[in-house]
């Protein structure tokens, strides 16, 4: 009874990375490195990759790679390379040449000046007009002092009104009051001054004294000053002594009805 031999067709073929024999079905992967064929498994194509290895039939056509990078030379390289050692083209093709024309070779002819694109001719820039000359704005007046515009009352109840609020607001009603609680209420008399507009003159008497009070009710703000003083109410005019205001607990005075 014979044997049959089962061995594999490419028995104790190695690795050449791992150094393994290859089973029967495997497959066997070649590439090439330093001009060599090494065969591959499968396992090991990683690292053959990883290390630089091309697959065979992969590896790049040397000729076209070299045309490959004539096409990437720069256009007056290769312009000066067709040439020959003969040194650069003239110079008045060299703008023919940068602007994307071809090189004028043997025998050619340039082309006419009117087919050539001329660049814009750029207006001249404009001068600018002379500034005016602007006139000095003179200078604003110096600050002033603000004027207080006071009205002065016109009829008679309007300025006793004026110069009542102008007494209530100075320090002579602190005068009335202490007088007047050692002597009783006051006789207060307000009497505008006929000979002067804006004068109002205010009395308050007892019987032991008396006090005279001017009110200017034409400055920008109402003064009132003390006038006049005495013991007797003989000194007094008529008038003075008629009550046309009442002074209560404090010396302010309020007008009568």
């Amino acid at each position: 009874m014979s044997t049959k031999d089962i061995r594999p067709s490419h028995a104790y073929m190695p690795c050449d990375i791992c150094g393994r024999t290859l089973l029967r079905g495997e497959r066997i992967e070649v590439f090439i490195a330093g001009g060599n064929r090494h065969q591959v498994c499968e396992l090991c194509k990683p690292r053959a990759l990883q290390e630089g290895w091309l697959r065979e039939g992969s590896v790049p056509d040397f000729e076209r790679t070299v045309a490959a990078q004539e096409r990437r030379r720069p256009l007056l390289r290769r312009r000066r390379r067709e040439e020959g050692p003969d040194g650069p083209p003239p110079a008045a093709n060299l703008d023919q040449a940068l602007s994307g024309g071809a090189w004028p070779v043997s025998g050619a002819t340039p082309p006419a000046e009117e087919s050539r694109p001329r660049r814009r001719d750029r207006p001249a820039p404009r001068e600018r007009p002379p500034a005016r000359e602007r006139t000095p704005r003179p200078a604003p007046p110096a600050g002033r002092e603000p004027r207080h515009v006071h009205a002065v009352p016109t009829g008679e109840d309007s300025k006793i009104a004026a110069a009542v609020e102008a007494f209530n607001a100075s320090e002579h009603p602190r005068t009335v009051a202490g007088v007047a609680r050692s002597l009783g209420a006051p006789t207060v008399a307000v009497l505008p001054d006929p000979a002067h507009a804006t004068l109002v003159r205010v009395t308050a008497s007892w019987e032991l004294c008396w006090y005279r009070y001017e009110v200017d009710l034409g400055a920008g703000r109402p003064s009132v000053r003390l006038d006049a003083q005495g013991y007797e109410l003989a000194e007094l005019s008529e008038r003075e002594l008629i009550a046309a205001a009442a002074a209560d607990d404090g010396g302010r005075l309020h007008p009568l009805a």
